[in-house]
């Protein structure tokens, strides 16, 4: 992770309060329940990958609260990172406010203490740990069809789980694909519909990545490979805004409001009506 790409330590804590709880049970993961649960029960579920800062940001439990609101299915952010991520998120106005000098130790200072986190959860090592949360989920809860939703890491890690019929579909909010290779590989693998959340500038998700990996999905038209797909690029946006947009920008706000009702209406239209 290059020190020199704004946006992955910046952002802001969304307001309110999350309304779920911790799942002792199912590996300490956050639960946004179906709030119809007393009175109908839903075989759908979404698991939300977070982004770097994890599971003690309350930003993803929000989110997830949001979308079991609407989708009135049971939303789960499971904590992937094993309780290892140790960095903080850094508010634009903190650093603003900063010297040139003060951001570079203010960086060093926050990333120190996550490279053991960052070892122990390599993607190979996070993607065994969502494998048996799915499976767990399945066995004990008994959904038959669950969707994904990630943001930075997570959206990384979402486009591989797009590959491995462990999820039926997907949206991938600004994922953290700073090259080409392997991740076209991976986006060359995805085998269930996707949603893709793109910022105008982003460094771990370039314009020049996005179109390779659009153009990817819609060569597979009128093939047997072909999956339905969607990009919606937002525009005055950068790395990060879906899941912690700087609260003192409207656009930003509102952007991320948009990516919400996107990631939503995706759900709606591939998991909760799908038979």
């Amino acid at each position: 992770m290059s020190l020199s790409f704004p946006g992955w330590d910046e952002g802001y804590i969304l307001p309110d309060k999350p309304k779920g709880s911790i799942q002792l049970d199912f590996s300490s993961a956050y639960l946004a329940p179906n709030p119809d649960a007393e009175t109908t029960t839903s075989d759908r579920a979404v698991i939300l990958l977070t982004d770097d800062f994890g599971l003690p940001l309350k930003n993803p439990k929000l989110i997830a609260d949001a979308l079991a609101e609407r989708l009135r299915c049971d939303v789960w952010v499971p904590d992937y990172f094993n309780g290892l991520n140790a960095i903080d998120l850094v508010p634009q106005r903190v650093l603003d406010q900063m010297t040139t000098w003060d951001k570079w130790r203010l960086k060093w200072k926050t990333i120190l203490p996550f490279i053991g986190a960052f070892w122990d959860s390599s993607p190979s090592v996070v993607d065994k740990r969502l494998a048996s949360f799915i499976a767990l989920l399945k066995e004990k809860k008994g959904y038959k069809k669950i969707g994904a939703v990630g943001y930075s890491y997570g959206g990384a890690a979402c486009i591989r789980l797009a590959s491995t019929g462990l999820i039926d579909c997907a949206v991938i909010c600004h994922p953290n694909l700073p090259s080409p290779s392997p991740s076209l590989a991976q986006v060359r693998a995805i085998c269930v519909p996707v949603s893709w959340v793109c910022a105008e500038s982003d460094h771990f998700f370039s314009n020049s990545i996005q179109h390779q990996c659009k153009a990817e999905l819609a060569g597979r038209k009128g093939t047997d490979r072909f999956v339905e797909f969607e990009f919606n690029e937002y525009k005055g946006t950068v790395h990060g805004f879906a899941c912690r947009p700087n609260l003192e920008y409207p656009l930003l706000v509102e952007s991320c409001k948009y990516a919400l009702d996107q990631t939503a209406s995706w759900f709606e239209k591939t998991l909760v009506s799908e038979s």
